[in-house]
């Protein structure tokens, strides 16, 4: 049964945790008991994904409920500053407390992206103008920043792991600073970590849960079996990160992967333990959630940007009065948080006129559609063209624009997506009606010209090819 309106709401989200590291959603290596609480006592869904597999356009289509081809902020140097109205900003207008702590990466703390205050925010490096880098891809740039990911791996502690225990400070001060108080219209609280992000160095103690365990190793790792298509063999070209791994880089790699998940953790049982301790915790419901997920090494591949499940799938729970333990498999996305908080705190959110529109993921609770379309989409570094995932039912659709041969999973049959089934002719039927369903929602070349033309004039505006090649490159964002 779904909840009444009139909640506060915290909106828990992390960097690139795949769910498939994470306990409740069956992984038995990983130690997530935070987490898991949230997602055993609560709703969790199976079926969540990110509306991009990267950064910036997931982060845009949380905040304003809209996908790539509609906010148009398609890659890591073309960012939210307030140009579409928010979830943030139509609650704030209407009275509520609208607060974050932690990362944003919005282009800049002078846009007015809709929080009432934002406590150690996090923008873009480059002075708002992200990692323009990528905008180079007709024809492709190098990326030579990939070796640090298997160069820098800990035990330890990095600037990422001090900042998110900065923000679960922050965070349990501004939670303890509302003990005792009920406060109408209720407050929203977005705190953001960026763990389990790379950098892959964990805390010791964290590292030290996984020292002496043997973790399975990634899957689909032999080259010469692996997938071919020209579009993947070119992002694996430019992403490569995998080449520098040596095995025991690739074990250590994974444990600290799962030490940092186990950190992220640890940070959110303080910020739950607190919201307990106010008192808040009855007129409160809890989302949680990550922007995207990471490959961790399966398909011979790590970090994100493709449209495998480890890199476009995510975690998702809602927990809170009124809610009771459940699995839900409707197909959702970071979309739908927008028509969520909103219903939580005022009863109301903008309309969907279609299924695959944002829509509150209390509706599925007691009405779930298995049947739902959801889409991702892919414009950003390392990639000849934009791509296009759909998830219908049991079936994954990943489509290319300019012509390349989309690619067909049974996610029921074939979870690892090992098996394309795109071009078997018992198949055909099933692949045009995917095909079909994802020209009802957007045309995919007139989307991938688009952003083309978008990301061309962005280009110009950063001073040419030249310019950028000049401007400082990352391998993850720095902080300071």
């Amino acid at each position: 049964m779904s909840p009444d309106q009139n909640h506060n709401v915290l909106v828990i989200m992390s960097d690139e945790h795949t769910r498939s590291v994470m306990g409740a959603y069956g992984n038995p290596y990983v130690k997530t008991p935070a987490l898991d609480r949230l997602a055993n006592t609560g709703v969790k869904f199976s079926n969540a994904y990110t509306p991009s597999p990267i950064c910036i356009p997931a982060r845009t289509s949380f905040a304003t409920g809209t996908h790539c081809f509609e906010h148009r902020c398609w890659s890591s140097a073309e960012p939210y500053y307030g140009q579409h109205q928010s979830w943030m900003h139509r609650l704030r207008d209407k009275g509520s407390e609208v607060v974050s702590i932690g990362k944003l990466h919005y282009r800049s703390v002078q846009d007015d992206v809709g929080f009432s205050e934002s406590l150690l925010p996090m923008y873009l490096a480059n002075n708002g103008a992200g990692w323009p880098q990528g905008l180079q891809r007709k024809p492709l740039c190098d990326f030579p920043d990939a070796a640090e990911l298997a160069a820098e791996i800990g035990p330890g502690e990095t600037s990422y792991t001090k900042y998110d225990r900065d923000i679960t400070r922050a965070s349990v001060d501004w939670l303890k600073s509302r003990s005792g108080k009920s406060e109408n219209p209720p407050w929203v609280l977005f705190v953001s970590f960026i763990c389990p992000h790379f950098p892959l160095v964990a805390p010791e103690k964290f590292y030290d849960l996984y020292r002496n365990i043997d973790l399975p190793s990634a899957y689909d790792v032999d080259a010469e079996r692996q997938l071919k298509h020209p579009v993947i063999d070119q992002m694996r070209k430019f992403w490569n990160y995998n080449d520098y791994f040596d095995e025991q880089g690739q074990i250590e790699g994974l444990r600290n992967y799962y030490a940092l998940c186990s950190f992220l953790d640890d940070n959110v049982r303080q910020v739950i333990e607190a919201l307990q301790k106010s008192g808040q915790a009855e007129s409160t419901q809890v989302i949680y959630t990550s922007d995207h997920g990471d490959m961790t090494g399966n398909h011979g591949i790590w970090c994100k940007s493709y449209m495998y499940e480890d890199s476009v799938g995510i975690p998702l729970t809602l927990t809170g009065p009124g809610f009771e333990p459940a699995v839900n498999k409707t197909p959702v996305s970071l979309v739908d948080i927008a028509a969520t908080v909103e219903a939580f705190v005022t009863g109301k959110h903008c309309k969907a006129e279609q299924g695959w529109m944002s829509r509150p993921l209390q509706s599925f609770i007691d009405s779930p559609e298995s049947d739902r379309v959801v889409i991702s989409e892919y414009h950003d570094g390392g990639s000849p063209t934009g791509f296009f995932m759909l998830r219908k039912g049991p079936w994954k659709l990943v489509y290319f624009a300019e012509g390349h041969r989309p690619l067909l999973f049974n996610m029921k049959e074939d979870s690892r997506e090992l098996n394309n089934l795109a071009d078997q002719p018992e198949n055909l039927p099933v692949k045009q009606e995917m095909i079909n369903a994802l020209f009802e929602i957007l045309d995919p070349e007139q989307v991938n010209a688009q952003a083309f033309a978008d990301q061309n004039k962005m280009i110009e505006k950063l001073g040419g090819i030249e310019a950028i090649r000049n401007l400082p490159s990352f391998n993850h964002t720095p902080l300071g």
